[in-house]
Order: structure tokens, then sequence, then C-alpha cells
């Protein structure tokens, strides 16, 4: 890619290459089934309210590169919008899948997007995945990488590329076990500390009472 997508852009393609391999009696999409396609509140991370005006705007960048393009389909006088980026790169039908499900769900670990993609592609199981994600890491331009592994998680996840390198995980560190045991440590100290200074008031108000007790027979 030469410049990134932004999100409206991925949003529509997503949507595309989705469609295509789960409703394919209804692909190529009319405008008002690609609106509705990014709109939907079910498997979408981000969901999004977008106006068809705003969708075809997204369409118009794709066009400009290549990734999508409107037809006629028949002698339907409603355009149709199919996606480009699957002929142009040449990709197979699981690869789709999963780079479909990347941008419309952000990063996923290969289990993840093996539960995710059973409509598009029946994966055999999450190797099959990884090997697909490895493929779309592979070609001479990537469109998928692996992010870093965060702490207290075995599995990598990956996301796109479409739309630029992906931003660096927010999820804050775990504390490492020496930071756990300090942080007990001081609040058992704290604790016994007001044990302490309760135990120092006590004392100090039965002298207080010894003493005047004594007084009495002096």
């Amino acid at each position: 890619m030469d410049q990134p997508l932004d999100e409206i852009a991925v949003r529509v393609l997503g949507c595309l290459m989705e469609k295509e391999l789960t409703t394919p009696d209804n692909y190529p999409l009319t405008l008002n089934a690609l609106t509705a396609a990014c709109n939907q509140t079910s498997s979408r991370d981000p969901v999004m309210e977008l106006d068809q005006a705003t969708v075809s705007r997204g369409l118009t960048d794709l066009a400009a590169r290549s990734l999508a393009r409107g037809i006629h389909r028949g002698d339907a006088r409603v355009m149709r919008y199919r996606q480009e980026i699957g002929e142009r790169l040449h990709l197979h039908a699981p690869e789709r899948a999963v780079l479909s499900v990347l941008m419309l769900r952000g990063a996923q670990t290969p289990g993840e997007i093996k539960s995710r993609t059973g409509r598009a592609f029946e994966f055999v199981d999450p190797s099959h995945v990884e090997v697909t994600l490895e493929a779309l890491s592979s070609l001479s331009t990537p469109l998928v990488m692996a992010l870093p592994r965060r702490p207290g998680h075995k599995e990598v996840r990956y996301a796109h590329l479409l739309a630029g390198p992906p931003p660096d995980d927010p999820a804050e560190e775990e504390p490492t076990p020496r930071a756990v045991r300090h942080s007990e440590s001081a609040d058992r100290t704290a604790a016994l500390e007001r044990e302490v200074a309760l135990l120092r008031e006590e004392v100090s108000g039965l002298r207080a009472e010894l003493e005047a007790f004594r007084r009495q027979f002096e």
C-alpha cells in the first residue's frame, strides 16, 4: 500500500470481503446493503454508525487504489460494489477470510480467528490459520504481522497492516511477583504499626487509671 487506508476504507473493504464469502448470492453489494454491513452490531469491533455518503467516500478511496469497484449486474439499475484486492494480490479464500476478520474485529489470536471465520472458511485447526497468517505476512508487501506477546498471555495476536502499523497495545503490564510481594509486605507493616499504636494508647490509659487508683489510698 502506498498510503495506509483510513478506518472507513478498512471497514468498507472488510465488509465487501466478508460478504463475498458468507453471502455470495447477494454479492456484489448495493450501497444500502454495504452500509448495513458496515453498521452491524455483531462481529464488528468497533461498532460504527456510518451513513451512505461516508460509505461512498470510502468506496471512492478504494476505487482510486484499485481495491474495489462498482458494477451493474444484469438489467439492475442500482450500482453494486465488489472488492478487488483478492484478485489484485491473488489471495485465496482462507487468506481473504483471515484478512477480513482482522479488518472487522481487530487483532486476534489464531484460535479466535478460527472460531470467527466459520461462515467464511472452515479452517481445520489453529495451525491451519497460522499457515495462512504466515502466507499473508510473507508477501512482498506484508498484509499482517504478529504483535508482541502480552504479559500473562501465551498466544500471539495478529493484526492487519492495511491501515499501517498497529498502535502500541495500551494494556497495562501485570505486576511482577517481586512487586506484588513488596506491596503485600508494605500493607502488613502498616497494619502492624496501627495495632502497635492502639496498644500504646490502651497501655497509657491503664497507667492513668492505676495512678488515679493509687492516689485514693495516699
